[in-house]
């Protein structure tokens, strides 16, 4: 080969190589921007997702008396009903000494009655969930409360621990309906932009049924009465609730959702399947969301009297007091960042409440007074209750459409499952590892017993509650302020959801093909009339 021809091929060479390598150079540079971009729209995705900018609030007066009659009587059915289920089940919380008492057992084994209840609550969740979805809101509702204030009234009949503790676990059955389907109910009912508000009212009906409850026994316990009348006044109560339950009518998003199902041919079982199949990873989240709020709520509440009056010594009438003050901020709280939520955002304002309660842990365990405990205690309920006034319309706004009577209980009631042993856990290391002197001696009270330190165990569960709480509310999705009427029932071929546009279309599509129907009959008609016609003037001839 020539020089010249050798020349010519290292070229040629070179000129094919440049040809190959040119696009890399090019291409690789958009694929990174690309994926930079991709990034960058997820971060602020993410970000808006939490935080956006607020819309102006509404005067909270005017949500308020803005309700038409259908509107109040259905939220105040759905508030007095959780109300009086929390007055009922505390009711053994606050009773459990006189009880041991009474049937000569160890009080560890009276709170067997309790973990019971707890346990049970998500199978009422399920069925009564279950059943709201298929037959509507109101019945099962109606069945629940009837059958929650007739065992109530059993319990203050009992001759003796075992039918006691029977009793109370057929009563978490009915509990755990209650709270899902009244909460689907009035949220349903309501304006969107009073969703929140009255998130955080219905939500502190716990509150007011546990403040109820504790004035309620004072008043019994004061004149020396038995511990049996706290459950026949609660029962009582809970019939007055029944009475305006009758006034409450059926969900009108239910009773779209029933047309949508029609519509597409669907029956309630097949709806469950695809909600589980699009919507199983969200589903997972609001049952570990609701876990981590019961550890929120149960890690501050449950034994904090008993660490009131072992590790501190308060009577019972500091108890009492101290136990009105810290819920009256429990409904302040709930209201108030219920309300807050319908614009700064559902996730933002729990990410707020896990700050807040974790910044007031200190005073609310080893305040150096009983003022500033009792402050501590205010602030602490302030947040945790106000974290909890976000959760019942959260659960509802990111449950699969078709499920709002079930998911919102069921995953409710299955986080106070995870959560049951919050008080058992503290109690547990608390007695583990009892106070002591300067000296390294262990503290004993007036029995001689080492007294369990239950303010450092509480302060060391509620700091893991809250940092774990906020991790999780990162973490979620948002569906604020989702109207319920547009999102009815999944579509099968598309990640888009039925809603009441599409029925009135599809109602509007068979009114139209009926009348063509009634015009091609009455046109195909008319040429054998006018045979017929014919025929008998034929035969008349």
């Amino acid at each position: 080969m020539s020089d010249i021809e050798k020349e010519g091929s290292a070229v040629h060479q070179e000129t094919v190589t440049n040809n190959i390598k040119e696009p890399q150079t090019v291409i690789q540079p958009d694929i990174e921007k690309k994926k930079n971009g991709a990034i960058k729209q997820h971060i602020l995705d993410w970000k808006h997702s939490i935080f956006r900018k607020p819309d102006k609030p509404v005067n909270m007066w005017h949500l308020l008396t803005n309700l038409n009659n259908k509107q109040r009587i259905t939220f105040t059915a759905a508030f007095l009903g959780w109300m009086l289920d929390a007055f009922d089940f505390f009711s053994v919380s606050l009773t459990t000494t006189y009880i041991a008492e009474d049937f000569g057992v160890p009080v560890s084994d009276v709170t067997s009655a309790i973990t019971t209840t707890l346990m049970l609550r998500p199978i009422g969740a399920l069925v009564f969930g279950a059943l709201a979805d298929r037959y509507g809101r109101r019945w099962p509702l109606m069945i629940d409360i009837v059958l929650f204030s007739i065992i109530n009234m059993a319990s203050g009949f009992a001759p003796n621990l075992q039918t006691f503790i029977g009793l109370r676990a057929v009563f978490g059955i009915c509990m755990g309906g209650e709270w899902g389907l009244g909460a689907s109910l009035a949220l349903e009912s309501l304006p969107i932009e009073a969703r929140g508000l009255f998130s955080g009212i219905f939500q502190e009906g716990y509150a007011c049924g546990y403040l109820l409850a504790t004035l309620i026994n004072y008043a019994i316990q004061s004149r020396g009465g038995s511990w049996r009348i706290l459950f026949w006044v609660g029962a009582a109560f809970a019939l007055l609730a029944v009475v305006i339950r009758f006034w409450v009518p059926e969900s009108e998003s239910f009773k779209e959702t029933q047309k949508a199902r029609k519509m597409l041919n669907r029956s309630v079982w097949k709806e469950a399947l695809l909600a589980v199949k699009k919507h199983w990873l969200r589903l997972i989240y609001m049952i570990i969301f609701a876990a981590f709020f019961n550890f929120f709520s149960h890690g501050s509440q449950d034994l904090y009297p008993t660490f009131l009056t072992t590790q501190l010594g308060y009577s019972e009438e500091e108890k009492t007091v101290t136990s009105v003050i810290y819920n009256i901020g429990a409904i302040v709280g709930g209201i108030l960042f219920g309300y807050l939520s319908n614009y700064l955002g559902r996730r933002f304002v729990v990410v707020i409440c896990s700050i807040g309660a974790g910044a007031f842990i200190a005073l609310w365990a080893f305040g150096p007074s009983i003022q500033s405990l009792q402050f501590g205690s205010f602030m602490m309920q302030f947040f945790v209750q106000g974290g909890w006034g976000v959760v019942p319309a959260y659960l509802n706004e990111i449950s699969p459409p078709g499920f709002r009577g079930l998911m919102p209980g069921l995953a409710y009631q299955l986080g106070n499952l995870v959560s049951a042993a919050s008080s058992q856990i503290e109690a547990t290391i608390g007695e583990r590892y009892p106070l002591r002197n300067e000296d390294g001696s262990l503290k004993l009270n007036s029995k001689g017993q080492p007294i369990a330190d239950y303010a450092l165990t509480q302060a060391i569960f509620m700091g893991c509650v809250c940092g774990c709480l906020l991790i999780t509310a990162l973490c979620g999705k948002e569906e604020i302020n989702k109207d319920f009427m547009e999102h009815l029932v999944e579509d099968e071929n598309s990640p888009n959801t039925v809603g009441i546009a599409e029925i009135q279309d599809d109602q509007m599509e068979q009114a139209t093909g009926s009348q063509s129907e009634k015009r091609e009959i009455t046109h195909n008609e008319e040429p054998l009339k006018a045979e017929g016609d014919s025929d008998s003037v034929s035969k008349r001839d």
